[in-house]
């Protein structure tokens, strides 16, 4: 018999994912034996500033990479969105799974969608790329940082610290959260961030047998869209964190793929597109950073990280 020790965040969510990976491996693979390697993550410890703030990257991955390095695991399951584009030596990025629904969704208890928010409604999001695309809608919110898990977040909502909050659909799809909600919109408007709605599977180099088990996992559109992706954002150099949305759709036998750069209050914004021959997809994200490049997107990400939070840390600019 095979084993498979998949290192998991203790998240409800990041379990849920770690399960449905664990499922799908014993359905593929009847002789394998798959352990869950559960910890928590720095993400998932400091929850008292913005992720922007704690600086560093890999917030939500560090401490799954370190157990497979450390021979705790042989296999990590994540939220392609919290990955790095940098992976550490010995290990890969070995797999994608097939991406779901990448919409963001409004939630309220109050209001019945985003646009009949009042005038100074609060806002909760953690993700400067939402808060960027919300602001320069409706510059006339409120947008207030919103941490912990979902069911925290939530909870938040319903005591009324926010008028409004925004998460991902797929994360409460899967954990059958939405039907909790009295109003919910998804926001056709707002641009993903790279790897939203899709996992990734980061394995131990070397292992034939993991490296097949990956290879069962991955679906090749998915990985084709999400490279196009981390290319933009790698030659970009943003973090996590940063305030883009990049988004890459496969269209019969062409790709295209958008982004945004900008101010965290929506004031400006940098937009551009390219599409490209399917068979050319390993081009198609540095080519469309180096044309944003051309048009100033490395000092409007340099500015736009600098004010992102200079009324909470002055010192940053």
């Amino acid at each position: 018999m095979k084993k498979i020790v998949i290192a998991t965040r203790e998240s409800q969510l990041a379990l849920w994912q770690a399960y449905h990976i664990k499922d799908r491996i014993l359905e593929l693979f009847k002789d394998a034996e798959v352990e869950i390697n559960k910890m928590t993550s720095r993400g998932d410890v400091v929850l008292d500033k913005p992720l922007a703030l704690i600086g560093g990257k890999g917030h939500f991955t560090k401490e799954l990479e370190d157990a497979m390095l450390e021979g705790r695991a042989n296999m990590a399951v994540h939220s392609l969105k919290d990955v790095p584009t940098y992976i550490p030596k010995g290990l890969k990025l070995a797999a994608i799974t097939k991406r779901e629904d990448q919409s963001d969704l409004f939630l309220s208890y109050r209001y019945e969608s985003f646009e009949t928010l009042p005038e100074g409604a609060v806002v909760g999001t953690t993700s400067l790329r939402r808060r960027m695309q919300i602001l320069a809608k409706r510059p006339d919110l409120k947008v207030k940082d919103l941490r912990g898990n979902v069911n925290t977040r939530l909870r938040k909502l319903k005591e009324g610290q926010y008028d409004a909050i925004i998460l991902a659909y797929i994360g409460l799809k899967r954990l059958d959260l939405i039907k909790d909600i009295p109003y919910t919109q998804k926001l056709e408007f707002m641009i993903p961030p790279m790897g939203q709605a899709a996992l990734g599977i980061e394995i131990i180099e070397g292992d034939e047998f993991i490296q097949e088990v990956a290879d069962a996992l991955n679906d090749k559109n998915t990985y084709i869209c999400t490279k196009a992706e981390r290319d933009f954002i790698a030659k970009i150099g943003a973090g996590c964190s940063a305030p883009v949305a990049v988004n890459a759709v496969i269209n019969g036998d062409k790709i295209e793929i958008k982004a945004l750069i900008g101010y965290v209050d929506g004031s400006k914004i940098l937009s551009q597109s390219l599409s490209a021959p399917l068979e050319d997809y390993e081009t198609l994200g540095e080519k469309l950073a180096n044309l944003m490049i051309e048009q100033g997107a490395l000092k409007l990400l340099k500015e736009a990280e600098a004010n992102a939070f200079k009324e909470i840390r002055p010192d940053r600019l």
